[in-house]
C-alpha cells in the first residue's frame, strides 16, 4: 500500500450520484474551454458554453454564448457560432457564419455560407461553398448549390438545388405523399417565387422562373416561365 500526493482535490473526485457527476462534468468542461482559448479559439462566455471532446476546433474560431457543440464536429478556421446555437456531428467550413439559435445535426457547410438566424440543418442537409439560408428555413437530405440562398421561411427536403439559384420565401418541397418520400430538382440559375409548393417528384429547368404562389406538379423546362 502506497500514498500518492495530488495537487488538487478535483484530480481525484469520485462520482456516486447525478450531483456528483454534474460537477465533475462541469470541471471537464472548463479544462476543455480553457484549453480551446489557450489555442486560439474566442469563446464569449465559456462558463456557458459546452463543447465534446470529440470535436476539432481550428484557431480563429468565435463562439458565442450558450452554445453547444457535440458529437464529432469539424469547424475550420474562421468560423463564427452565435449565441445558442447547436451544432451536432456537423463540418463548418472556412469563414462561414452559424447565427443565432440554428441548429446543426448531422450536416455539412462549406466555406463562406451563412445559416440562421433560426436556421435548421438536419441529417444530410449539405450547404456548397457561399450558400445562404435564412430565418426558419429547414434543409433536409438536400444540397444547396454554390451561392443558392433560401432566406425565408422555406422546407427543402429531398432536394438537389443547383448553383446560383434563389428560392422564395414560404417555398416548400412536398416531398412526402404520405407512403414515400420523392426527390425535388432545381438546376442552376432557376428562381422560384414565394408560396409556392414543389410537389415531388419534379425538377425544374436551369434559368426557369416559377412566379410566386404557383402549385408545379409537373416539370419545367430549362428558360420555362
Amino acid at each position: 500500500v502506497s500514498s500518492i500526493i495530488v495537487e488538487n482535490e478535483r484530480d481525484v473526485l469520485g462520482v456516486n450520484n447525478r450531483a456528483d457527476l454534474a460537477r465533475v462534468e462541469s470541471i471537464a468542461r472548463a479544462y476543455r474551454n480553457r484549453e480551446l482559448m489557450l489555442s486560439g479559439v474566442t469563446l464569449r462566455d465559456p462558463a456557458s458554453t459546452w463543447i465534446s471532446a470529440e470535436s476539432v476546433i481550428a484557431s480563429d474560431v468565435e463562439i458565442g454564448p450558450n452554445v453547444c457543440i457535440e458529437g464529432i464536429s469539424k469547424i475550420a478556421e474562421g468560423v463564427t457560432i452565435e449565441q445558442g446555437s447547436i451544432v451536432k456531428n456537423s463540418v463548418l467550413g472556412l469563414e462561414s457564419k452559424i447565427l443565432a439559435y440554428s441548429h446543426l445535426d448531422g450536416a455539412s457547410v462549406g466555406s463562406a455560407c451563412q445559416v440562421g438566424p433560426y436556421g435548421r440543418l438536419r441529417p444530410g442537409a449539405v450547404m456548397e461553398d457561399e450558400a445562404r439560408i435564412g430565418n426558419f428555413v429547414e434543409m433536409k437530405k438536400t444540397v444547396l448549390g454554390r451561392g443558392s440562398k433560401a432566406n425565408h421561411l422555406t422546407y427543402l427536403g429531398d432536394a438537389t438545388i443547383g448553383a446560383g439559384v434563389n428560392v422564395g420565401a414560404g417555398t416548400i418541397t412536398c416531398n412526402y405523399d404520405g407512403t414515400h418520400k420523392y426527390p425535388t430538382t432545381i438546376g442552376n440559375g432557376a428562381f422560384v417565387g414565394s408560396n409556392t409548393e414543389l410537389v415531388a417528384p419534379v425538377s425544374i429547368g436551369d434559368g426557369a422562373y416559377v412566379g410566386a404562389g404557383s402549385t408545379i406538379t409537373e416539370d419545367v423546362p430549362a428558360g420555362g416561365l
